[in-house]
């Protein structure tokens, strides 16, 4: 098993060595994780409130598979309370945020819509969490995009879906790519975004523009990556494999200090990670959420934390939007970009708010 050293890209690096491999998807100590996610949630559900067994006329979920140019895709569908396949219901597409998977953040928010009376589905991301595809963590924006295509492929078909009645929620990176989608496929009726991160802005200039000194650099260190790949050699991977408590503690940014207590501590995950592939910065780094724009004419909501060090990406992105049928940034006062993940406050504005905007659009 070979080994790499990776540089974790934010604006404190910090030097990690992890085991690389194109068969070493997870830590150590994945297997121990996933064990006790199990012991916890039939569905391996991290987030407060989760589902614990489906019950006659509750919410209840579906664990879903379906293939998407030939990759196995794993999903999660909610029906709504006292559900009824001959009805027609109104859905909702989630794309979950960079890293995550759908047993967190974006099943929270799919489960509290879904008590609002639609129906929702969350899939993890092509080569990433429990779908299918090879290499593992391979994080393109061209497949984040295709996804959230291949969530409105299935749900439009799924049983009792009005498919002239669907929406999309994009949560972080999700809300990027979802942007992204939103421009070309007019299926979705209405858009929303919650605390959305551009991830090739990101990727290219670092957060909070951090890093714009090293691009050319990193562009190479990417070019090589994906030669070592042609040429048959070990995957290299960029990001974050684990994190003491020490570093979490000297972390200087809300967004990765709060990330890393979300992600490998509160709501821990085995199938979540902070690593992707390093080839994959050819494309992140030269894409971006916010081009093009003006083709959503769809109406758009974005939401972001007032206390956001993301929130600079929100407004970007929606001061672009000049062709939204209508737009509105709603912001949830008080909270950081992770707050709006968990935080029982948040996430009820948060859904109060995402149920009156599809009310009233789909």
């Amino acid at each position: 098993m070979k080994k790499l050293i990776m540089i974790i890209g934010l604006t404190m690096p910090v030097a990690l060595t992890v085991k690389t491999h194109a068969q070493s998807t997870q830590p150590p100590t994945a297997a121990a994780a996933a064990q006790k996610v199990q012991r916890q949630n039939h569905w391996t559900l991290v987030y407060e409130g989760a589902i614990a067994k489906n019950e006659p006329g509750k919410v209840n979920i579906h664990p879903v598979r379906y293939k998407l140019n030939g990759i196995d895709i794993a999903a999660n569908v909610y029906t709504p309370a006292n559900y009824d396949a001959a009805k027609k219901y109104p859905a909702i597409v989630l794309a979950h945020p960079n890293g995550g998977v759908k047993e967190q953040t974006t099943g929270l928010y799919a489960q509290r819509l879904a008590e609002a009376g639609y129906i929702t589905i969350v899939a993890d991301a092509a080569y990433q969490g429990a779908s299918g595809g090879e290499p593992r963590h391979t994080d393109k924006p061209a497949n984040r995009i295709e996804d959230i295509h291949g969530m409105a492929d299935f749900i439009s078909r799924y049983a009792g879906v009005d498919g002239s009645r669907l929406g999309v929620l994009g949560i972080c990176g999700g809300g990027g790519y979802t942007l992204k989608a939103a421009q070309a496929d007019k299926r979705f009726k209405a858009v929303a975004t919650l605390s959305m991160f551009n991830s090739g802005e990101v990727r290219r200039n670092g957060f909070q523009n951090a890093q714009i000194a090293t691009v050319q650099e990193r562009l190479q260190q990417a070019s090589a990556a994906r030669a070592q790949e042609a040429a048959g050699g070990p995957i290299a991977y960029v990001g974050v494999a684990s994190v003491t408590d020490e570093e979490i503690a000297k972390t200087t940014t809300d967004l990765y200090r709060e990330g890393f207590q979300y992600y490998y501590r509160t709501h821990a995950h085995p199938n979540s990670t902070f690593l992707y592939t390093r080839s994959s910065l050819l494309d992140l780094m030269t894409w971006d959420a916010t081009t093009n724009m003006e083709l959503i004419d769809q109406p758009l909501l974005m939401m972001a934390g007032s206390k956001a060090d993301t929130k600079y990406m929100t407004d970007q992105a929606f001061a672009k939007a000049t062709h939204a049928k209508s737009k509105e940034l709603f912001l949830l006062d008080g909270a950081t970009h992770i707050q709006t993940y968990w935080q029982p406050q948040y996430v009820k504005g948060a859904v109060t708010k995402l149920a009156d905007f599809f009310g009233k659009h789909l």
